[in-house]
Formats: structure tokens, C-alpha cells, sequence
């Protein structure tokens, strides 16, 4: 009797597995003419508590292990009552190692943001079938950013991830909603997620182990072969932006990374900074922010 009660109380004093996402969810609705404004607010609420309680992955999480990442919805139209369309922004960051810094792993545009929601009702999807758009469209980005953090940390360690996103994907495809499509928009989530899949583009992602768990984690040890390996990263993707200059990957790495590549390249050697310079000015002109790196 005695085991058995020790037994229970381990159980009791066991820490709760938790979640993966800390999302934090703002819903933007000034251009949408209606007395009833507490449904965008339920939005936010229902939305968020979505993302961030539900499980997404097997693994276990502490609290001060969880995901930092923002979805921000600018609805622009409510064509009927209950149907939203709206523009999206989903960002996602990680800590560096021995640092206070926090850098972007994921700050990716949806144009094509369409659902319908319902105040008060409940949110339903399931991995294996298509129910709503709203919930297809919150699982995909759950999953891409699940991707983007584990690859970070181990050379394509997001690939469980990637695949769920592709089924999502996959599942959307009959409903002829906007964002889907393997044709059109070429920066939709049917492209961003056949980029993350294409054999062509994979170095890509095994770049982000170098580039974040290689480079930014050990930067403070030695900030010199940190960006030599950046370096290295950068000029395999001028390698994948010359077979694909239009690709969603190649141009949501720079929406995340631009800004800290002036900074980690604002010192150290200069003819590594003029290489660098020399890169991103010819993959990503329309930054004018670069010209920092050579400035001093």
C-alpha cells in the first residue's frame, strides 16, 4: 500500500507536459464598419487559445520553453456576417545562446487570408480531413513554425513538421479557398510549403542548423568564424536564388534576416563584409539598409 501511494504522489508532483506555442494573436478590424466589435476581441481570445493549448507535437515542453510567435490580422472586408478577408503576418523567434537576444526565425505575409467565424463557437480541426479554413490555415503556420524552431536546432530536425504543413496543404486542396492553389500566387502557402519540400532548395533548410546553431549560438565565443560560416550560408543561397529567383524561402529569409545580418556584419573583417555586401545587394536590391555593413 505504501509503494502504491508513492507511486501516486509522483505522479501528482509530475510537471504537466506543456505546449509548444506562446502565440500571441492581435486582431486589427478598424476598416470594418459594425456595432458589434466584441467579436473581434472573442477572435483574439479563441484564436489564441487554439494555437497555444493545443498539442502539437509528441515532445515535452516547459513553460520557458515554448515557442515566441505573433499572428497579426488586418481584416480589410466582412462581405457577409461571419466571413472575415484579411491580410496576415505570422513571426516567430528563438533565443541565442548565451545572449538576450532573440532572433527571427519566421516573419511570413498571407495576402490571402479568407474564413468565417462564428462568435463563441467552438474551433474544430483534425490532421487527417478538412473542416474550416480558418482552423487549416492556424494548424499550417503552427506547423511552419514548429519546422523553422526544430531545424534551428538539428539539421533538418523539422521535417516531421514540414510534412504535417504539406498535409494540411493537401487536404485544402478541394477546398478551392484562396492561399491553396498550386498555380497563382506565387508566394502563397502552397508554395512556401513546396519550397520547404523541394530537393533543390534543401540546403536551404539544413543552413538554418548552420546559420542559428553553428553561427548565432557560438557568435559570442568567436564572432570571426561565426560569420564566416554566415558567409557560407549566404553564398549557398545565391546558389538556390539563381535556379529560383521568385522563391518564397529565399525571400521570407531575408524578411526575417535582413536587419540582423546588417548588425552581425556591421564589424569584423572587411573583405568578408564586402563579399556579404556584395550578396545580398544582388539577391535583395530593394533593402537599403546594407550599405551599413561597409560603411565603417
Amino acid at each position: 500500500m505504501r509503494s502504491l501511494w508513492f507511486s501516486i504522489m509522483i505522479l501528482l508532483v509530475q510537471p504537466v507536459a506543456a505546449q509548444e506555442l506562446f502565440f500571441k494573436v492581435t486582431v486589427n478590424a478598424d476598416q470594418i464598419q459594425t456595432t458589434d466589435r466584441a467579436v473581434f476581441k472573442d477572435m483574439e481570445r479563441a484564436l489564441a487559445n487554439f494555437l497555444n493549448t493545443r498539442k502539437w507535437t509528441n515532445d515535452s515542453y516547459k513553460n520557458h520553453e515554448k515557442i515566441n510567435c505573433a499572428l497579426f490580422l488586418n481584416i480589410s472586408k466582412m462581405p457577409s456576417i461571419g466571413s472575415f478577408v484579411a491580410n496576415a503576418q505570422v513571426t516567430a523567434a528563438r533565443p541565442v545562446y548565451n545572449s538576450n537576444y532573440e532572433t527571427v526565425l519566421v516573419n511570413f505575409a498571407d495576402r490571402e487570408w479568407e474564413f468565417e467565424y462564428i462568435e463563441s463557437l467552438p474551433l474544430e480541426y483534425n490532421d487527417n480531413t478538412y473542416i474550416t479554413n480558418l482552423t487549416s490555415m492556424l494548424a499550417f503556420y503552427a506547423y511552419i513554425v514548429l519546422a523553422a524552431d526544430y531545424d534551428s536546432f538539428g539539421e533538418l530536425g523539422g521535417n516531421p513538421h514540414v510534412q504535417k504543413a504539406l498535409q494540411v496543404v493537401n487536404n485544402a486542396q478541394s477546398s478551392n479557398q484562396a492561399g491553396w492553389a498550386s498555380l497563382g500566387n506565387p508566394r502563397n502557402r502552397y508554395a512556401l510549403v513546396e519550397n520547404l519540400n523541394n530537393p533543390q532548395m534543401v540546403d536551404l533548410r539544413k543552413d538554418s542548423y548552420r546559420y542559428h546553431r553553428l553561427a548565432l549560438d557560438t557568435f559570442e565565443k568567436n564572432p570571426d568564424q561565426s560569420r564566416e560560416i554566415i558567409l557560407d550560408v549566404l553564398k549557398n543561397i545565391k546558389k538556390v536564388w539563381t535556379i529560383y529567383p521568385n522563391a518564397i524561402s529565399v525571400i521570407s529569409f531575408f524578411d526575417a534576416k535582413s536587419n540582423e545580418l546588417v548588425n552581425v556584419f556591421s564589424e569584423g573583417n572587411l573583405n568578408v563584409r564586402r563579399e556579404v555586401y556584395d550578396i545580398l545587394t544582388s539577391i535583395d536590391p530593394k533593402r537599403n539598409i546594407y550599405q551599413k555593413i561597409i560603411a565603417n
